[in-house]
């Protein structure tokens, strides 16, 4: 395209390990980190106040350095160094798109790699980040489901991811600074790898911390998780984090859905959507959003669209359309535009928004589905060069 600005692609070599094993504040409850700080000495009827000091210098200023925290004397700063660390995830490499998408290769302990991808629009900045290494759901249109579930993110690594694109951003505030609503990284999105209800007290521990209104300070209704539908954890999500909720519904019957989203063999179509109509939080101001990926010929026929309506009768509800973001040996195709948006009008005359999503991203396999999955190939043709050199 004429003018379009480079993809560029940055190795980053960012060391964030925590130094000899110490206890990582970052992703620590208030409680957590009180006990911590009284385990060290801290005299119980001033914990409490230690805690708010070191919680607004690591999420409100996004101090990293003990030194730095002026408030504290200079013997309790050292002792905290000592016994504690401030620690994110290392970014590995970051690559940004054509249109302004920024995809970042994450490494966590262990050696492990996840991805998150920052999406800037011109009312907001969304966050899409992950809640697991690998994924267990096997959905067949969703090339970041091709991958083994490895291990459960910490509550420290998922917000810990927050944490460092808000240091790529340049988004700290200044100290003493008066609070900027206007922000760069305003939404936040669990949406990339993993099933966020399958690690369910770390997503809820991470998203409280994020939701601080003395620290980070999101709207609970800025945050939104997505499930492909893990029934039991549904109204809990609602009762202990209280953010917007999405469902990877993508299918009108059960036979489509139990290929394109196993998880629907055990909680099918009908189990879901009564867990959905019973969603403690459901109202027309706080509505479900339906994802739906367009697929040629699977499930974008306008009987689909009248039996998509017919099945979310009486729930507050939007619809997002997804064009299918494909890769390479994926077994399907992208509806056309016109299938898409027959579709879409279907939806919106029985009452419904229906947004067609634009892919963001494509460009650096960071759009919806496609997490990890450059890197994978890559890795792969490294380690098949490699074999065939006799290496």
């Amino acid at each position: 395209m004429a003018g379009a600005a480079p993809i560029t692609h940055d190795v980053l070599t960012i060391p964030r390990k925590i130094p000899g094993g110490l206890p990582n504040l970052i992703g620590m409850s208030r409680a957590e980190m009180r006990d911590a700080l009284i385990e060290i000495g801290t005299p119980e009827k001033q914990a409490k106040m230690r805690v708010g000091q070191i919680w607004q210098w690591i999420y409100v200023w996004g101090m990293r350095d003990f030194d730095e925290m002026t408030n504290l004397s200079k013997d309790y700063r050292a002792k905290l160094s000592e016994h504690f660390a401030i620690s994110l995830p290392e970014v590995v490499t970051r690559d940004v798109s054509n249109d302004g998408t920024r995809k970042y290769l994450v490494r966590i302990a262990g050696g492990h790699e996840v991805e998150v991808v920052y999406i800037p629009e011109t009312d907001r900045g969304t966050l899409c980040i992950s809640s697991q290494v690998g994924c267990t759901l096997t959905c067949s249109f969703c090339h970041t489901g091709t991958q083994k579930l490895v291990r459960n993110l910490t509550a420290g690594e998922i917000i810990g991811q927050v944490m460092l694109v808000r240091d790529d951003l340049g988004e700290w505030p200044e100290q003493g600074a008066p609070k900027d609503e206007q922000r760069l990284l305003s939404n936040i999105v669990l949406m990339g790898m993993g099933e966020p209800l399958y690690n369910f007290e770390r997503v809820r521990d991470a998203m409280k911390i994020a939701m601080d209104p003395e620290g980070l300070s999101l709207s609970r209704r800025r945050i939104t998780l997505s499930t492909s539908g893990v029934v039991p954890e549904i109204a809990r999500t609602a009762d202990e984090i209280g953010c917007m909720l999405a469902v990877s519904f993508h299918a009108t019957t059960d036979d489509v859905r139990d290929t394109l989203v196993p998880i629907n063999k055990k909680w099918n179509i009908e189990e879901l959507l009564a867990a959905l109509r019973a969603y403690p939080r459901l109202s027309n101001s706080e509505r479900i959003t339906f994802e739906y990926v367009m697929l040629d010929g699977v499930n974008d026929s306008d009987a689909d669209a009248h039996r998509l309506v017919k099945l979310i009768d009486g729930i507050p509800a939007k619809i997002n359309l997804i064009p299918f973001n494909e890769w390479p040996g994926a077994p399907y195709k992208r509806s056309s535009n016109n299938r898409i948006r027959a579709f879409a009008d279907i939806i919106y005359n029985a009452g419904y928004a229906s947004p067609i999503r634009k892919p963001r991203g494509e460009d650096i396999m960071a759009a919806c589905g496609q997490l990890k999955s450059a890197t994978e190939r890559a890795r792969k043709s490294r380690a098949e060069i490699a074999r065939d050199a006799g290496v």
